[in-house]
């Protein structure tokens, strides 16, 4: 397993152990983590506090973003991947897009590179939490 991914992994689960949504996120430039964060909108009240926007702001002003790569244990949505875009990250790295499609098509439109993982352990740690927490899903991706 690539070790950033496995980063995320680890910042997902924090979320969840936290009692939040477990969506993890990273940022490399170098081969160096920058950025990591996790879903916290549930702990901070927040709704624009998901993964990658997290991973973001705990990275800071970095100056340029067309040489990181952002890892996302999940295919991020409009928002996230809005957030790519603005900021001219170039790839994308997500470890699965089965339990939620997100927006990897608008990044693509837009000069991203997105690459999906289908990484096992993503995808049974949604769905399990899809099954668990259903209220709490569908108020994530906005349904």
């Amino acid at each position: 397993m690539d070790r950033f991914m496995q980063c995320a992994i680890d910042e997902a689960k924090k979320g969840l152990n936290e009692g939040g949504i477990p969506i993890g996120s990273v940022l490399v430039r170098n081969e160096k983590i920058v950025g990591h964060g996790h879903n916290m909108r549930v702990q901070k009240d927040d709704p624009l506090a998901h993964a990658e926007i997290s991973c973001l702001r705990n990275a800071g002003r970095i100056g340029k973003y067309n040489d990181t790569i952002l890892y996302s244990t999940l295919m991020p949505c409009y928002l996230c991947a809005g957030a790519a875009v603005q900021f001219g990250i170039k790839k994308v790295i997500v470890g699965e897009a089965e339990n939620f499609h997100g927006a990897a098509e608008f990044m693509r439109e837009h000069g991203v590179e997105v690459i999906n993982l289908d990484i096992a352990e993503c995808k049974q740690i949604m769905k399990q939490f899809i099954k668990d927490k259903p209220d709490l899903w569908y108020e994530d991706i906005g349904k």
